[in-house]
């Protein structure tokens, strides 16, 4: 092939491969979108959960339904499952005597003695910046208390064995239109000493007391008032907006009423009866922290996932304090009983002038209820048990690495037919 073909030849391949490659190398203009199309998520998601969701809600809502029609259960109540809240309704009136006013989720009740665990996190999340130890005498943070050998972990397990403030005070208390406080009744024990019931660790004795002397012990290792401290250290942390620790002055009569709240009502009589505030509401920690079923529920949350404190300082709120007794079923530990029936379940009940209120959760199967009521009467804590106890549309974990947890436990996953659906 002569030079001059051999160079044609060559021209002509290139310019093939060139228009070929700028054929397909043709720019196309975009279509334009205007508006970006609407995607239903319901179309591409699936609450397998949801069946059994209502059908439990349904259940327990059939409970509180019998309830109110045979006792006037008057309260609010939250039962959640697995992370997740199933139920979660008001029955009843704020206002019982004229019946009226319907009660709401969202309504603020006082927690009376259920109080006692968040009083006991204040107390443990002073532990775990170093600031107590559970083992001194209480005296190392109230120089001026009579009593020796008492420490802060007897009176979280109320076994210092001293006696009621309140029979103190209702006997020595000179006028009751003027609050008694938190360091009055130091005062009094100081002024006073009345007999202790037993000496220190001798006994278990469940008192008011203990728990008021953890709010002083707060206040004076933290050197805040023991609202702002739990406001700053557990209410605000966690979003708890409705909530918030009662506090009287020392400078003003009682009030008639505490307002802002529902109220509570003795339903002793022929029509219920509004209670009053009284001097007594003045002591802080045992009782007269406020709030509603939701904000309850992100503080168990928090509990739960050691959102406030780690586990080797949280996990002591759930350890027996006492010795095994025969005589009592129950233990305590810091702010929680532990019932001696159902291992793995923690309680706590509250009952102060027309409030009762109940918090039951089981760990093991990750339920909790709560149920906040404003009478002084209603239905036995046994009803309560019987919804956490029963077993029927069970829900699954939220979240679980089926092989995993197979692997670790050598057994078929309970819900293992969630795997195929």
């Amino acid at each position: 092939m002569s030079k001059n073909l051999y160079i044609l030849s060559i021209t002509l391949i290139t310019l093939f491969f060139f228009s070929c490659s700028k054929k397909e190398e043709q720019f196309i203009e975009p279509e334009v979108v205007k508006e970006l199309p609407v995607v239903n998520v319901d179309s591409i998601f699936i609450d397998l959960d949801a069946d059994i969701i209502e059908k439990k809600a349904a259940s327990v809502d059939k409970v509180f339904s019998n309830l109110r029609r045979k006792t006037g259960f008057n309260g609010t109540v939250l039962y959640a499952e697995q992370g997740r809240i199933v139920y979660n309704k008001a029955w009843g009136f704020r206002n019982l005597r004229k019946r009226s006013d319907s009660l709401r989720v969202e309504d603020v009740f006082q927690l009376s003695s259920v109080s006692k665990m968040f009083t006991a996190e204040a107390v443990m999340i002073l532990k775990n910046e170093g600031k107590i130890d559970y083992d001194v005498d209480i005296r190392e943070y109230i120089p001026e208390w009579p009593y020796e050998g008492i420490t802060t972990r007897l009176l979280l397990h109320h076994r210092s064995g001293l006696s009621r403030y309140e029979s103190l005070a209702d006997a020595k208390w000179p006028d009751r239109k003027i609050p008694f406080l938190n360091e009055d009744m130091i005062a009094f024990y100081v002024e006073h000493q009345p007999d202790p019931y037993f000496k220190p660790d001798n006994g278990f004795n469940y008192s008011n007391v203990n728990y008021a002397l953890l709010a002083s012990i707060v206040e004076r290792v933290s050197g805040m008032s023991f609202a702002d401290y739990m406001r700053t250290k557990i209410f605000e942390p966690l979003c708890m907006d409705n909530s918030y620790i009662y506090e009287m002055r020392p400078d003003t009569a009682v009030s008639l009423y505490i307002e802002d709240v529902v109220q509570g009502y003795y339903m002793d009589r022929r029509r219920p009866m509004q209670a009053p505030n009284e001097y007594l509401n003045g002591v802080k920690g045992d009782k007269m922290m406020m709030s509603n079923t939701e904000d309850m529920f992100k503080f168990l949350t928090a509990v739960d996932y050691g959102l406030l404190l780690p586990d080797s300082i949280q996990d002591e709120a759930f350890v027996p304090g006492s010795p095994k007794s025969r005589k009592r079923k129950d233990n305590y530990g810091f702010g929680w009983r532990i019932p001696g029936k159902y291992s793995g379940c923690y309680f706590h009940y509250g009952w102060w002038k027309a409030y009762r209120s109940f918090v039951i959760r089981d760990d093991v199967n990750d339920k909790t209820i709560i149920i906040l009521t404003n009478t002084n009467k209603g239905p036995s804590s046994d009803h309560f048990w019987n919804i956490i106890k029963d077993a029927t549309n069970s829900l699954p974990p939220s979240s679980v690495n089926i092989s995993y947890w197979e692997t670790k436990n050598g057994k078929p996953f309970q819900y293992r037919s969630y795997v195929s659906r």
